[in-house]
């Protein structure tokens, strides 16, 4: 261990934690993308992908094949450099977000103090790609989906902070890896269910909601169905991304896939435990430690797993939203909900320990 404790042993562990993380996201996204196509397909009775390869299954990486081999093109009168430099951007943040999510104890590439206000920040950031790309693309259509897309980001996070905030109030950190370790010895302790065991029960009155309200605000971050206004063929004729072809557009859709896998796992963290297993685990101290962070990287692989599918059944089978819609629930109805969830969580919290 002398070698990996000097700086440059830490740099090379670190990058190499970093670059394992990339391609194992990287390679999990196309099977992502494959099973959002086809329970699409099987909500509409269709078959989806099913050439390429055995069930279809390697029908991403021909997709891939054939996004790098077509021209890119620029408009004229295009920001060449930002027009370029947008999708990029996209992608570096999506995938810079995962440096904070814990996949099993002691799995995480940094473990920083304040993990909640870094994945906030970064998310809020990533309305930046989106922008540059409308503009660059000097059209009226692309502009006015990046500016839509932009109100829609924003307005959402606000709901999505205050949420956090009621994780925050009860876990009492914003370090995600302790915020799972505290939700461990079963269901009961989940941030869902109130944390705490049967003493916070009551706070699922609250937290159940929230935990809705979070799903639903990370289906309007991600412009998923039925808040994909931004992309509105009908009235957009694409959205954002409308004059992007080949590699860049490719970088645009897959900053999409990674921040709804994201979403995902996110949840799962915040109110169902993360890695931890639904029930006592007492069992796993015998257990060699790569052999418990394997189970738990399991558990948060099926909960991850199971919200994606809610995320594609979502897009199947709910008609989008009118504008005005999607700014009323996200300001009249969320916002409000949140706020007085942020106040119930911590007079609950200032009761619970006063008594």
């Amino acid at each position: 261990m002398g070698f990996w404790s000097t700086p440059g042993g830490w740099t090379l562990l670190t990058v190499a934690q970093i670059v394992l993380v990339v391609l194992c996201l990287l390679l999990t996204s196309a099977f992502v993308i494959y099973g959002d196509r086809k329970i699409f397909a099987g909500v509409q009775w269709r078959k989806g992908p099913n050439v390429v390869g055995p069930f279809g299954l390697l029908q991403s990486f021909a997709d891939l094949l054939k996004f790098l081999l077509k021209e890119i093109v620029i408009p004229d009168g295009a920001d060449k450099t930002v027009f370029l430099l947008a999708p990029v951007l996209s992608v570096i943040l999506a995938l810079a977000a995962w440096a904070a999510m814990p996949f099993a104890p002691g799995w995480i590439v940094s473990n920083i103090n304040v993990g909640v206000l870094y994945l906030l920040a970064i998310s809020s950031l990533g309305v930046y790609g989106i922008i540059m790309g409308g503009w660059a693309s000097n059209s009226k259509y692309p502009f006015l989906g990046s500016l839509r897309s932009a109100a829609q980001m924003v307005s959402y996070e606000v709901s999505i902070g205050f949420v956090l905030i009621t994780v925050i109030l009860l876990s009492g950190s914003m370090n995600l890896q302790t915020i799972v370790q505290k939700q461990a010895g079963g269901f009961w302790n989940w941030n869902v269910l109130g944390g705490g065991g049967l003493r916070n029960l009551p706070m699922a009155l609250v937290m159940i909601p929230m935990s809705v309200v979070f799903f639903v605000s990370a289906l309007a971050e991600t412009n998923r169905p039925p808040f994909d206004l931004p992309e509105a063929e009908s009235e957009l004729v694409a959205g954002y991304q409308v004059e992007y072809s080949s590699s860049p557009y490719m970088m645009f859709y897959l900053a999409e896939t990674l921040n709804i896998m994201f979403m995902c796992c996110f949840i799962s963290v915040l109110f169902f435990g993360g890695w931890q297993a639904p029930f006592p685990t007492p069992f796993l101290a015998a257990w060699p430690a790569s052999l418990a962070s394997l189970f738990g990287l399991a558990w948060l692989i099926v909960k991850a797993l199971f919200f994606f599918l809610m995320f594609a059944v979502v897009r199947a089978i709910v008609p989008r939203y009118r504008y005005d819609q999607l700014m009323r629930l996200g300001w009249k109805v969320f916002l409000p909900t949140t706020l007085v969830a942020v106040a119930a969580v911590a007079a609950w919290r200032v009761f619970t320990q006063s008594a």
